[in-house]
């Protein structure tokens, strides 16, 4: 058994603008390392071994400021923890992508659909929970995962059942997400906090 907690990225410019960012490298703003540093002292109460992130600079960046915090190193940069790619409507304002899309779930040129963004997310966290087992077994390791908000909704809604978030939650920058992993078996534990 493993614990992983993801963490979304601190704010960006795009985020503040309402900017669907996606694969666009954007870095953290000031108020983006604010959340990641309130991030930080949320996990400081209780030990973490390791801490995994997306390669999206703002998940780096957030990620390398809770490691620094917590006296870790970043232990492995994940492909298949980047953001969803929104082909066509990346960079688009969210007004404008929902006028021109319709939701979320749209299929848009050139963008991963949310499945696929949760397919290759969970395969990434079942990687990192197996290395984690061969690291530390028989004790079990609390891993730290840095990653976006369409990634840890996407997992969120696979491991739910499709019950969770909930329409119209935002899933806020430096929020924590706790789930355990088995062989097989990933279930959400613990999130917090939602706009």
């Amino acid at each position: 058994m493993t614990h992983l907690t993801l963490i979304r990225h601190g704010q960006t410019d795009w985020n503040l603008a309402r900017r669907i960012q996606g694969s666009t490298d954007i870095p953290l703003n000031d108020t983006g390392r604010e959340d990641a540093r309130w991030a930080a002292e949320k996990l400081a109460g209780s030990t973490h071994h390791a801490v995994y992130t997306s390669p999206l600079l703002r998940a780096r960046e957030t990620a390398e400021i809770i490691a620094e915090r917590l006296g870790l190193q970043i232990t492995g940069i994940v492909p298949d923890l980047r953001e969803r790619e929104f082909g066509d409507g990346e960079g688009m304002l969210v007004p404008d992508y929902i006028q021109t899309y319709g939701d979320w779930h749209a299929e848009v040129p050139g963008a991963e659909s949310l499945h696929e963004v949760g397919e290759r997310a969970i395969s990434a966290l079942h990687a990192i929970a197996r290395e984690a087992r061969r690291r530390s077994s028989p004790r079990a390791e609390s891993v730290l995962v840095v990653a976006h908000g369409g990634v840890i909704r996407a997992v969120i809604d696979h491991v739910s059942g499709g019950t969770l978030p909930r329409d119209g939650e935002v899933l806020k920058n430096g929020s924590v997400h706790r789930f355990v992993a088995a062989p097989g078996y990933l279930r959400l534990l613990e999130e917090s906090p939602v706009l």
